[in-house]
């Protein structure tokens, strides 16, 4: 009789401990579901879609339109440089609403510089969410008009991206550094101008073009090979701590390998910019050089 009672109240025990185990994962549940119809998390969803569609009128409507009456070059380039057209002008208008953002979270929100990894994400969210928004919409775009702006670097770029910010503005975690990699946006900008001019006939040694390409050279070296030292700084001050610990295996692999891989070509790209750069002043200078005075005579 012992033995049974034992027996009988170790299952009832059991059955107490199952019931207890549905009963956290239900609430657990219920709390994903609550954490998921969030009025913060529903604004940054629409933020997404509306960046998404706001991007692809840009691209559609805004663009040719704006294009045609302020830049008559655009009217005899071909359809494919015209979809390539489109598409840079809405990527630099993104970059530089994205990229002013960014220095705003930067050295206003107290929050994410003393917390990097754990501080309050509602002004990055909703700065990703734009960026979310502009990624797919640039992927749509790639894949309709993969003739013209086809490129598989920038496909693997842009869903690398979208899988680290899954963690930004999914779970609220890493937002200085999230927000950090976006000051890269500033280079935009003049790389896109670079291709305007080339597309338009502007010779490489002309002072628009010139002027041009030596801020591309400042403005990529500064924002993204210049800040290597603070970012990497930054993240070797929380290596090792429970902060950082608290960060699953596939934030920090997206987080640390990915910026690893990123920088190595930013370096690289840097490195041809330079060289780039240093051939057109040079040209330049022969070409001013051999040039004759007034009176005939080369300088």
């Amino acid at each position: 009789m012992s033995h049974g009672g034992c027996t009988f109240s170790a299952s009832r025990g059991n059955i107490k401990r199952l019931r207890e185990s549905k009963a956290g994962r239900l609430h657990e549940s219920r709390s994903w579901s609550r954490l998921a119809m969030d009025p913060f998390s529903q604004l940054i969803l629409t933020i997404s879609v509306t960046s998404f569609f706001t991007f692809q009128w840009l691209f559609h409507k805004v663009s040719p339109w704006v294009s045609t009456h302020v830049s008559p070059g655009f009217l005899g380039l071909s359809e494919k440089q015209k979809v390539e057209w489109n598409s840079r002008t809405v990527s630099t208008l993104h970059a530089l609403l994205v990229g002013i953002f960014c220095l705003y979270i930067l050295f206003f929100d107290d929050s994410i510089n003393e917390d990097p990894v754990w501080g309050d994400p509602t002004l990055v969210k909703t700065n990703v969410a734009i960026t979310t928004g502009y990624l797919i919409s640039d992927l749509l775009l790639i894949f309709y008009y993969w003739k013209a702006i086809g490129d598989k670097f920038f496909v693997v770029h842009h869903l690398a991206a979208l899988y680290a910010y899954y963690y930004v503005l999914g779970q609220g975690m890493l937002p200085y550094f999230a927000n950090f990699r976006l000051l890269a946006e500033f280079s935009t900008p003049c790389v896109n101008q670079r291709w305007f001019f080339e597309v338009l006939g502007y010779p490489r040694t002309s002072r628009p073009n010139m002027a041009n390409g030596v801020a591309m050279a400042v403005v990529f070296f500064t924002v993204r090979v210049a800040v290597m030292p603070v970012y990497y700084s930054r993240m070797y001050a929380v290596y090792g701590t429970e902060a950082f610990y608290a960060v699953p295996y596939g934030g920090r692999l997206a987080w640390i390998c990915s910026s690893i891989c990123l920088d190595i070509m930013n370096i690289m790209w840097m490195h041809k910019i330079a060289r780039g750069c240093y051939k057109v002043l040079r040209s330049a200078r022969r070409s001013k050089a051999d040039a004759p005075h007034e009176n005939g005579k080369a300088d």
